[in-house]
């Protein structure tokens, strides 16, 4: 079984959100000691952007066209990322709420990735259909608490992660959540703990 761990958090050392994962990590060892683990850190990681040739090949695969034989180096950047995430079987994802969405490397990662006839694909009518299966679990921090009204309505966060890899056909996402990160650090660390020990051993149990 393969991971892919997905870090888009600056902070390598200091993380709040990587001390969540790590425990996670650590306890998914345990319950399968031959998983193997690929880290991809999005903030160290030189992502190709979707543009130019990149852009007029994605819609020339859209619409059923030849690759032009010129455009094939540049592709290929996106397929290996594309590749890389299709292999693995389950996905862990550590990225904060940054402005109620999350961090914009991520962003720019799945705009790579999320491409037609690789992790979707379009029916005869027009219908679109995931490609990809497997588990993924997000661990996910903010400054405030935005899991109730009235803040509940500006977390784009899960809501976004949820849609885009749900359309792409993993429907089996959970999240491990930690809030008020930014209040006190008596509260951050109470936080912390209580998505430790009460959230992460639930989840590794649907696992």
């Amino acid at each position: 079984m393969e991971l892919l761990h997905l870090v888009a958090t600056p902070r390598t050392n200091g993380s709040n959100t990587l001390r969540i994962s790590k425990v996670f990590i650590e306890g998914l060892r345990k319950k399968y000691p031959e998983l193997k683990i690929t880290t991809l850190d999005l903030f160290q990681t030189e992502i190709p952007a979707m543009a130019g040739d990149k852009i007029e090949t994605k819609y020339l695969i859209m619409q059923g066209g030849n690759l032009k034989e010129n455009f094939t180096a540049t592709w290929t950047e996106i397929e290996s990322f594309i590749g890389g995430f299709m292999r693995a079987d389950m996905y862990l994802i550590s990225a904060p709420m940054w402005n109620f969405t999350i961090p914009f490397v991520l962003k720019y990662y799945i705009d790579t990735i999320v491409q037609p006839s690789y992790l979707f694909k379009y029916l005869e009518d027009g219908t679109p259909v995931g490609l990809c299966d497997g588990k993924m679990v997000v661990i996910k921090t903010s400054g405030s608490d935005y899991s109730n009204p009235p803040l509940s309505y500006l977390d784009f966060h899960e809501p976004y992660l949820r849609g885009i890899f749900g359309f792409c056909g993993i429907t089996d996402i959970h999240f491990i959540s930690a809030y008020n990160m930014d209040i006190t650090p008596e509260i951050r660390e109470q936080s912390i703990t209580s998505a430790i020990h009460d959230q992460v051993p639930g989840i590794l149990a649907q696992l």
